[in-house]
């Protein structure tokens, strides 16, 4: 009797033994199937991003080849030319990749202020180029006084020259070591615009904008030789180009360039426009040909996107990359 009983026990033991190990079984073959698809995705992203990274690279190698063929097509460079037009130039790109999308942007920085303009070689204020800038910052855009403009010019000279000695309202080491994050005051042309939120009055609205003011960051570049192209500049930019020019000379010489049948190799040719015969703006300020572009170049599959931009600088249909990354 006390034999049976152990039997049917053990019977009952071996039913929840096999209960168990069943369990674990599946259990460890659930985790080692979720751990499959993990790796196969982690593989596939792995793929993909491979791919776009090369999608992006090639991008970027096809705009640089875009420049050059417009460098060796004339000297002279506007918003008509096909590396101007960022949507021509991804779907003219979009045919050689069969596995994802790609979008192409060149930016032209000769438009822009050439913020380093600012200091000749001797330390001191370039004229030009400093009238230049002020009237820019002066713009009512971004809401500054002009005592502050004047100030945050100062500043900039200052991080930019060689010397130690303040200029009026600008600022030396002196000031910035006073700071809750200190830091030397740089005494050296700019390498990066951002270093531009180091300098004393630019604040980081001011630099990057807000919803309701643009960001002077769009406007300048710390390449060039201090010449703006005309063909392409922002109205914005127009603007600041003389005391002479008012808002509606600006959209006069906007809607000239547009104008396909405009001739635009004389960087003098808004004296043609009527009523701006007299208009002054210094010749040392003016080009229509460009020099130095922004290139960007994204990959796209899926949720995925890779991007790749750079500095080029073009001279003579020869084309050196300055900067790159890699985001």
């Amino acid at each position: 009797m006390v034999m049976k009983k152990v039997l049917r026990n053990n019977r009952g033991m071996a039913l929840i033994l096999t209960i168990l190990v069943i369990s674990l079984i599946v259990a460890l073959t659930l985790q080692f199937n979720a751990s499959m698809r993990s790796d196969l995705q982690a593989t596939a992203n792995l793929r993909d991003g491979v791919k776009i990274g090369y999608i992006a690279k090639s991008g970027f190698n096809y705009a640089l080849g875009v420049l050059s063929v417009d460098s060796a097509e004339g000297k002279v460079d506007s918003l008509h030319d096909i590396w101007a037009d960022s949507k021509a130039l991804s779907e003219n790109a979009a045919p050689l990749f069969d596995e994802g999308l790609i979008e192409v942007k060149i930016l032209d920085h000769s438009a822009r202020i050439q913020v380093n303009g600012l200091v000749d070689e001797n330390g001191e204020y370039n004229a030009v180029q400093k009238g230049l800038l002020t009237r820019f910052l002066n713009s009512p855009l971004f809401g500054l006084y002009s005592e502050d403009v004047d100030n945050i010019v100062d500043a900039i000279k200052d991080w930019i020259d060689g010397n130690s000695e303040v200029t009026r309202f600008g600022a030396e080491g002196t000031y910035y070591q006073t700071l809750e994050k200190p830091h030397a005051c740089k005494n050296a042309p700019l390498e990066f615009l951002e270093e531009l939120l180091l300098v004393r009055g630019i604040t980081k609205e001011l630099f990057y904008g807000t919803e309701k003011k643009p960001g002077i960051s769009n406007y300048l570049s710390t390449y060039g030789d201090g010449k703006i192209n005309v063909n392409n500049a922002y109205p914005l930019i127009l603007r600041a180009l003389s005391d002479d020019l008012d808002d509606g000379m600006v959209e006069e010489m906007v809607s000239y360039r547009e104008d396909k049948e405009s001739d635009l190799s004389d960087p003098a040719w808004y004296k043609t426009l009527p009523g701006m015969g007299d208009v002054n703006i210094s010749d040392e300020l003016l080009t229509t040909s460009s020099t130095y572009f922004e290139v960007t170049s994204e990959g796209l599959r899926d949720a995925m996107a890779k991007r790749i931009s750079g500095i080029v600088k073009r001279t003579e249909g020869k084309l050196d990359t300055l900067s790159w990354k890699v985001e």
